[in-house]
């Protein structure tokens, strides 16, 4: 059987889905930026091991300090959706969980994120 497919399209590399390597690119460039968040994630948990929650809360209120947590949580919940959600694709082979199972990881990842970002929020306003 030939393919029917124009050169150009062989070329991009387009799927049926027609979304090339979009997702690809974005998981490996939230986990590029995920090296670095983590590890200012883990600095800080490391310098704040064993002080008072006053010292918490005012490093937390720091602009630098609040900004970078949030920025770890949001592209930590991201990365983790594209993560499952290329698990779930590849994994799960019936249409019908496939779409619930997809829906749910955005419902899950989407509730973690905006759970943490009002905490980190509320903690730096001094709510």
């Amino acid at each position: 059987m030939s393919d029917l497919r124009t050169p150009l399209s062989k070329v991009r590399g387009l799927g049926s889905a027609k979304d090339g390597t979009g997702h690809f690119w974005l998981q490996r460039v939230s986990a590029l930026a995920n090296v670095f968040l983590i590890s200012f994630f883990v600095i800080f948990i490391i310098t704040m091991q064993g002080a008072d929650y006053a010292s918490f809360v005012e490093a937390v209120k720091n602009p630098f300090t609040s900004i970078m947590l949030l920025a770890v949580v949001l592209v930590s919940c991201f990365h983790m959706k594209l993560g499952m959600q290329v698990i779930i694709e590849d994994y799960i082979h019936s249409e019908f969980t496939k779409v619930l199972a997809i829906i749910g990881n955005i419902f899950f990842s989407s509730f973690v994120a905006l759970a943490a970002v009002v905490a980190i929020i509320k903690i730096s306003l001094g709510a």
